[in-house]
């Protein structure tokens, strides 16, 4: 390990901090976690710095300018002003995403292979940080020991929200709900079904109507349970998902089962590039209805990025501060 704690700061959206975090528990003994509140100016502004307005980021990061930590790794662009204070104050910093500024702001920034800023400081990965890995997944199974009752096989259905970029309609979406149906009536198997905040209520009513004849579960962002979705990964006989989530696929496709993604086709832009890398890999296939199973390799991008950041960081003279 490169240090004993990696301090990652986000501004507390659920992706940024599940991409901080996963980097941070691979170069650190321990991970954790700066929550920012960046006011006014701070927020229109980032990740360009303002005079003097360092401890406008809240009382958590002002505690932690005051003790710079050897590591320090923010994702979004409020946490790349973050990490450029703690940067001046002594820190070592990786940046996650692009931040729309010179990368030699910071110590180095790691950015998908869909975005196009590259530089000397800059690594590359396919798709987004994530901890889904052969132990994670260990541990989903045994924390959700329940889910061996439902019978196999076992579909994961991970369903988000149309964007700008995936703008898949409730039409497509009914395709996609008949084909699972037909497969579930087919095979005598189960489903397990999670959606997220940007799921439209009309898709949701849906699922509800629709999924509750069959064995298995649907989770709600926002139910009071505990998220199942390791869960869902870790039980999966395979995983059928919504086009519009980066983050997503990543963690789907850093399984041992085969994925299968509903209208790709109607993807665009940077996104309908990673989905194009994942299907030059034959990592992924469109869903066609049938979800015949096929041999995969998991994309496991976090353990490789992590040890070349690991050598980059070993290269560079140690921060003379403490942990």
């Amino acid at each position: 390990m490169w240090t004993e704690t990696g301090w990652a700061i986000t501004d507390g959206y659920a992706g940024n901090r599940r991409q901080t975090e996963a980097l941070a528990e691979r170069l650190a003994t321990s991970a954790r976690h700066c929550l920012i509140r960046p006011w006014g100016p701070c927020r229109w502004f980032a990740p360009r710095l303002l005079p003097g307005a360092g401890h406008a980021l809240g009382t958590a990061f002002s505690e932690l300018l005051a003790q710079p930590p050897a590591l320090a790794i923010g994702c979004g662009r409020q946490a790349a002003a973050a990490t450029r204070w703690l940067r001046r104050a002594g820190s070592r910093t990786i940046q996650i995403l692009d931040p729309r500024l010179d990368p030699s702001h910071w110590d180095l920034v790691v950015v998908p292979m869909h975005d196009p800023l590259r530089g000397s400081n800059v690594v590359t990965l396919l798709g987004s940080l994530n901890p889904v890995d052969d132990p994670w997944l260990e541990q989903a199974r045994r924390q959700f020991a329940g889910f061996a009752q439902f019978p196999s096989p076992r579909i994961a259905f991970l369903v988000g929200g149309p964007s700008r970029h995936a703008p898949w309609t409730d039409g497509d979406f009914e395709t996609t709900l008949v084909g699972l149906e037909t497969r579930l009536r087919q095979q005598r198997g189960s489903i397990l079904a999670t959606i997220s905040r940007r799921t439209p209520h009309s898709i949701q009513r849906r699922l509800n109507d629709r999924l509750r004849h069959y064995p298995g579960l649907l989770w709600r962002a926002g139910d009071h349970a505990v998220n199942p979705y390791p869960g869902l990964l870790a039980w999966a006989d395979r995983i059928v998902c919504t086009p519009d989530s980066v983050n997503m696929l990543s963690e789907a496709c850093a399984t041992r089962v085969p994925v299968y993604v509903a209208h790709p086709q109607k993807t665009q832009g940077r996104l309908r590039a990673f989905i194009d890398a994942l299907h030059a890999r034959d990592r992924i296939r469109a869903d066609d209805g049938t979800a015949e199973p096929f041999a995969v390799e998991p994309l496991r991008e976090t353990a490789r990025v992590a040890e070349l950041i690991q050598r980059k960081l070993m290269s560079l003279p140690r921060p003379d501060i403490a942990e």
